[in-house]
């Protein structure tokens, strides 16, 4: 009888604590009455997430015609040093806000801050497609990253929109879409860029796409994005604000503890705000989460960088070690990589997982991509049916190792943190991720410019340097996952 008095305090406490103006206890009070998979809200994180990576990597089939066509570079060889440049501005931009994207969604909510990146989408990658000089292209790609809140704050979302028991569910929604956005988004841009040129009987020359052969695919993506922003309109919000104060966590605790001698909301209030305090600042001690955040980016920057090279390598001219490919057939490859990948995603990868682990898989994908990456300058050699069958096998293969590295390492990120902490560990890791990733198109482009240049050196010359490079980076950031470097959560 006492128990269940008990209970009964706790529960009429509870009914207490749930205020029907605070959008977070409305959340809590959906979560407890509906015990189930939130599918519904699932499926708006998972088109919010498609919209946040689509337009990342969208540019790289058509950058390298693109930079042609602004007539900037002095050589062909310098083509890839101009489209570095424009590939890592978003990221730069990305990484000057992402902080201050994250204390805005902290402040003012995730639904504002979603909305907002979901908009910059819209407008500005639809301006990047219109882009007539170098320098336009630079600015559009720039103002698109700073204004790309999605990717933290969506992931902060996906743990809070669901129970306890479907965390891990929402935030492998956000990590798959945003890989098969990797995909799609590059192939959106091969098989669409330059319509005019690949299919004349429906856009004419003289007609917009034909003036700007770019645009059609940005617009898609912006067109994708404004039906997000109309999705974004059913997401309900998470964060709690009482007392016009936004307070990260609500603990009814808080209310049995207050003395009688102070208001209970104003010493819940400030211990909150020291709590989180204290919280943040173990974040950066935390060395489980640091070591696999630095994993990450080392990772990270190696898979960027091979996403500008691939594009800018396979247009190349056969005569620079290149595929002499069309940004179709670049689209084709990516396409299929990217059906390929889905499938390994939703059918393997969770019982290889259980089986082998994530760090596991991790090193295992990481030392696998290392003579995968070598064989690419001899695919080159290649010509036919036989040249599209091996390159398509190969990039297959390659995107689904690289999306399982990633995936292993985003579980023993989330696993190095307590539940009421990763929304702030994601944020670190994003800033960090973005630092390292605006290196890697620039780097990329530069290497592989320098590389076009020296087709007779003695050592690695042309392309085999290329890809040599990329591997060394792999090989670093595989020595980083073994201990003392990489301490398991």
């Amino acid at each position: 009888m006492e128990g269940s008095d008990d209970n009964g305090n706790r529960n009429a406490l509870l009914e207490r604590y749930y205020d029907a103006r605070c959008p977070g206890c409305r959340m809590d009070r959906i979560k407890e009455e509906q015990r189930g998979v939130p599918y519904k809200y699932l499926l708006y994180i998972w088109i919010v997430s498609l919209c946040a990576a689509l337009p990342i990597s969208s540019l790289f089939p058509f950058i390298y015609f693109m930079i042609r066509d602004f007539h900037i570079a002095d050589k062909e060889e310098d083509i890839g040093y101009y489209a570095g440049f424009v590939g890592s501005s978003f990221m730069i931009g990305r990484a000057l806000t992402s902080l201050l994207w994250g204390v805005a969604a902290d402040r003012y909510g995730r639904k504002p801050i979603i909305l907002i990146g979901t908009f910059s989408v819209v407008v500005f990658n639809a301006l990047f497609g219109l882009s007539t000089s170098f320098w336009m292209a630079l600015t559009m790609r720039f103002l698109l990253g700073c204004f790309n809140s999605l990717l933290g704050t969506i992931r902060a979302y996906a743990s809070e929109v669901c129970r306890e028991e479907h965390q891990a569910l929402g935030l492998s929604v956000v990590s798959t879409s945003r890989g098969i956005g990797l995909i799609i988004g590059p192939a959106i841009g091969g098989f669409l860029a330059q319509p005019a040129e690949k299919y004349p009987n429906v856009f004419a020359e003289s007609s917009i796409f034909g003036r700007f052969p770019y645009f059609l695919p940005c617009l898609l993506i912006s067109g994708y994005a404004m039906g997000a922003i109309i999705a974004c309109s059913w997401l309900p919000e998470t964060l709690h604000i009482h007392n016009r104060e936004v307070i990260k966590r609500c603990d009814p605790c808080d209310v049995i503890e207050a003395s009688p001698d102070e208001p209970a909301e104003a010493k819940k209030s400030e211990g909150v705000q020291q709590r989180e305090a204290s919280d943040y600042a173990k974040l950066f001690k935390n060395w489980p989460l640091m070591s696999t955040i630095t994993v990450y980016c080392v990772f990270s920057l190696q898979e960027v960088a091979y996403s500008e090279i691939f594009s800018l390598w396979a247009v190349s001219d056969k005569k620079y070690g290149g595929l002499s490919f069309s940004s179709q057939d670049v689209g084709e490859v990516l396409a299929i990589s990217g059906f390929g990948l889905l499938l390994f995603q939703l059918l393997l990868y969770p019982p290889i997982e259980k089986i082998l682990g994530p760090m596991m898989i991790t090193r295992i994908s990481a030392a696998m991509s290392i003579p995968l990456l070598s064989s690419y300058p001899y695919i080159a050699l290649l010509s036919g049916i036989t040249l599209h069958v091996i390159i398509n096998c190969a990039s297959i293969l390659r995107n689904t190792l690289s999306v399982s590295l990633v995936t292993g390492l985003f579980i023993l990120l989330n696993n190095a943190v307590p539940q009421s902490q990763r929304a702030a560990a994601n944020g670190i890791s994003i800033t960090a991720m973005s630092v390292f990733k605006a290196f890697g198109p620039a780097g990329g482009g530069a290497l592989f410019s320098w590389a076009q240049k020296r087709q007779v050196a003695a050592f690695l010359p042309g392309d085999q340097m290329v890809f040599f490079v990329l591997n060394v980076v792999q090989f670093v950031g595989l020595l980083l996952t073994f201990k003392p470097f990489l301490a398991i959560p």
